[in-house]
């Protein structure tokens, strides 16, 4: 959960969304957690002998006297809220005691934020406070969108890796092969390292299809589809990630995803064979969900795009939430009428992702996204 200032009470005041750091302030940097899909994270659980002063306290954290905000869309209303063992165990008028209490008074308590979209893959490795999201009261990130990512990758892939990061998300190189701490090849050993490293936020790790099927197919991967082979060994590694606590995997579909070389992300080239194999994974193990950039225009859903989401749901039997729908002012009514139209698909699972705020471009000549929808 968070606390921030009501209304003109200045800049945010962040509380983890685990409530051991208010007992234990010298694990801040464990506060977050690798966020396994298997099992949530346990607070609490490694625990000294309770005295009797202890025994009699109901809770192990009360927040007391903010102003609670739900998320429900009920007005904010004064009272406290009570946590017990990592979790919520009250909220309203708490009269019990507490081994921690915070006066929330003139804060907002508020449930942290899940951040479902993020690009953190390679600032986990310097950044545990994985600026600025923790500034804005978010609490758990997803990563590994769209099919790019640092994990799996030998030695000698890894220039190939951060110059996707750099020519999809815009990331500058220097700095990736700098703040980078290669401490895995496999994509457990990445959760590893993350979860050994700490971090003040909860992190949830998808499986991005560029390295993986880089890891197997090697530069071509970015140029033609994977061999039948090449197909079973990169399901393998994916359902060994899945065994480690990966939330699904994603790909992408987006024409404006380029990777190293020049050349298309190396998980756009995956064939429909290599992706009913892939969401044969997520079937087999009926677990996870499947996260892709779809759409070629904004505030459009061509008919090849429904028959991918269509595929992909058919493939996996899991939910897939895909990108994005685009408000236009130019096209008025138009997301609403796509999401009447696919509204059984989304039923099936297919959650859209809709982006509400202003589009804004970067372009320049070493980052020519425009260009490729020529």
């Amino acid at each position: 959960m968070v606390l921030m200032p009501e209304p003109g009470e200045g800049r945010p005041a962040i509380v983890s969304a685990s409530a051991r750091a208010l007992k234990h302030p010298e694990a801040w940097h464990h506060v977050g957690s690798h966020t396994r899909a298997a099992a949530a994270p346990q607070f609490f659980s490694a625990r000294r002998p309770v005295t009797d002063m202890e025994a009699s306290m109901s809770y192990d954290l009360i927040i007391r006297n903010g102003t609670i905000v739900d998320g429900s869309g009920s007005p904010g209303r004064r009272g406290d809220v009570a946590v017990s063992q990592g979790r919520i165990a009250a909220v309203g008028t708490v009269r019990d005691s507490a081994k921690a209490v915070v006066d929330a008074d003139g804060q907002v308590v508020a449930p942290g934020f899940v951040d479902p979209h993020t690009h953190y893959d390679a600032q986990i490795t310097w950044d545990p406070l994985l600026s600025s999201s923790a500034e804005h009261g978010i609490t758990t990130v997803v990563m590994g969108n769209c099919g790019v990512g640092i994990a799996p990758c030998k030695p000698a892939d890894r220039e190939l890796l951060a110059d996707d990061l750099v020519t999809v998300e815009g990331i500058d190189k220097d700095v990736l092969m700098s703040g980078i701490q290669w401490e895995w090849e496999t994509f457990p050993q990445y959760i590893d390292a993350a979860e050994k490293r700490g971090s003040a936020l909860n992190r949830a790790f998808l499986a991005p299809l560029a390295p993986f099927r880089t890891y197997v197919v090697g530069r071509e991967a970015n140029e033609r589809a994977a061999t039948p082979e090449e197909t079973q060994t990169i399901a393998g590694l994916l359902h060994e990630a899945m065994q480690a606590g990966a939330f699904g995997f994603t790909t992408t579909f987006n024409r404006q995803h380029i990777g190293h070389g020049g050349k298309p992300l190396a998980a756009r080239l995956a064939s429909r064979e290599e992706l009913a194999a892939y969401g044969g994974v997520l079937k087999k193990v009926n677990r996870g969900v499947i996260e892709f950039a779809l759409t070629k225009r904004y505030a459009e859903l061509a008919d090849d795009e429904t028959e991918t989401l269509e595929f992909m749901l058919e493939a996996s039997g899991r939910p897939v939430t895909w990108l994005s729908l685009n408000n236009l002012v130019e096209k008025p009514g138009a997301i609403e009428a796509i999401l009447d139209r696919i509204e059984p698909l989304i039923r099936r699972g297919a959650m859209p992702q809709i982006l509400t705020r202003p589009i804004l471009f970067d372009m320049n000549l070493r980052r020519p996204f425009m260009f490729s929808e020529m």
